[in-house]
């Protein structure tokens, strides 16, 4: 099953809500407090939201966990429980980079544009204390429902804002970020305006000198959208590696991919033997192969951008 990032953004605590989209935040149930969130006993929740429909379905294997569905096509996990549970593949490899961002522990200051059900700001909260979080989450019906139904801790500062996520990483401070991470998806397609060659500037803008760029894509067969999205960050970041399933590269499951970038030298040894301990297998592209890999395509712009594709029929079931 493919896991899809969300696209979009919104916010956790108070006013920066779309007045046109005032969202409508689902009633707290009973036996349910905003300290420890929904119950398994409750059961699956539908809701509707800006984008679609939101589901959140229990997680069969761990009792506090849950699954964000939007219009069926699964968007986060997250263990209440366990904050550091990353339950999806593309999540984990995301999660590598964030813990390779900085010595243990340390405090980081990350811009993810696209929330869903925050799982990664979640992660980054428990695992680097006090690290200061932004998020762009556009669809605020969603970020309300996540806020009532998978609350988080008082103490993390996470700041989710309702604004399209590249308009949000236009206004970002510069130079001031160790990570931006992207995975923006409108439905289960990356947007174009979010998968070009001016918005990687923006992101390399945003960064400090030693700061990271990551975003999660998804591609099938042949491989179109990955490979002009590898030459689109290697014409702003001179380090960019990939990663992702061996069978996605070979274009014989459509799939996500994860991309790095930076323009300080990217840490390929450890990132490689975190991917190995995944339950997926993993492979890593960079350098000769990379550039290889991406067979004469050329930089995505604001004029020629196009969407991902759309994932094939079925490939959620």
């Amino acid at each position: 099953m493919v896991r899809m990032g969300r696209s979009r953004s919104g916010r956790i605590r108070t006013a920066e809500q779309d007045p046109a989209d005032p969202g409508t935040a689902p009633t707290p149930a009973a036996g349910r407090t905003p300290a420890t969130g929904r119950t398994h006993a409750q059961g699956p929740l539908l809701h509707p939201v800006a984008s679609g429909t939101a589901e959140l379905r229990p997680d069969r294997d761990r009792p506090r966990a849950w699954h964000l569905l939007l219009d069926g096509a699964p968007q986060s996990l997250v263990d209440l429980a366990d904050p550091t549970h990353l339950g999806f593949t593309y999540q984990r490899r995301l999660g590598h980079l964030i813990d390779l961002a900085a010595p243990a522990g340390k405090p980081v200051t990350v811009l993810h544009l696209g929330g869903g059900a925050l799982t990664l700001a979640r992660y980054t909260a428990t695992t680097r204390p006090r690290s200061r979080q932004q998020v762009a989450e556009i669809d605020t019906r969603l970020t309300e429902l996540v806020r009532t139904e998978l609350p988080l801790e008082r103490s993390w500062q996470i700041r989710v804002r309702g604004a399209d996520a590249r308009a949000v990483l236009e206004r970002a401070p510069e130079g001031a970020a160790d990570l931006v991470i992207a995975d923006v998806f409108s439905g289960a397609r990356v947007p174009g305006h979010c998968a070009t060659r001016e918005f990687a500037e923006l992101a390399a803008r945003a960064l400090a000198p030693t700061g990271r760029f990551a975003a999660n894509i998804t591609d099938g067969a042949g491989l179109p959208f990955a490979r002009a999205q590898v030459a689109t960050l290697r014409a702003v970041f001179p380090e960019v590696c990939l990663v992702a399933d061996p069978a996605v590269l070979r274009g014989k499951r459509f799939g996500n991919l994860i991309l790095a970038a930076s323009h300080q030298p990217l840490p390929l040894d450890e990132l490689g033997r975190r991917v190995a301990t995944d339950p997926s297998h993993g492979r890593i592209e960079h350098g000769r192969s990379l550039a290889d890999f991406t067979a004469g395509a050329v930089p995505a712009t604001d004029a020629t951008a196009v969407p991902s594709p759309a994932p094939p029929d079925g490939v959620f079931h």
